[in-house]
């Protein structure tokens, strides 16, 4: 299997929530497991429910790191 260090970043700042989730559950679905994406994320509800949802989905949270103006990027694994 050919993974790639980093496939992509997604901001999903502009999102509501439960649609946050929805959307990075996209763009996962098009990676091959192992594959990673980072996820731009606003704080509060999408900071808290996005990494819980994508964990309970079978997907890995790497890392988070917080950005300027309450943003968050969130990198993911995609589970098998």
């Amino acid at each position: 299997m050919d993974c790639q260090a980093e496939a992509a970043e997604v901001d999903l700042t502009g999102e509501v929530c439960p649609m946050a989730f929805v959307r990075a559950k996209v763009h996962l679905d098009r990676l091959a497991p192992g594959q990673t994406l980072t996820l731009v994320l606003k704080g509060g509800d999408q900071i808290r429910s996005v990494p819980r949802s994508l964990r309970d989905e079978g997907h890995v949270i790497e890392a988070v790191e917080r950005r300027e103006d309450d943003r968050f990027a969130l990198r993911v694994r995609k589970g098998d």
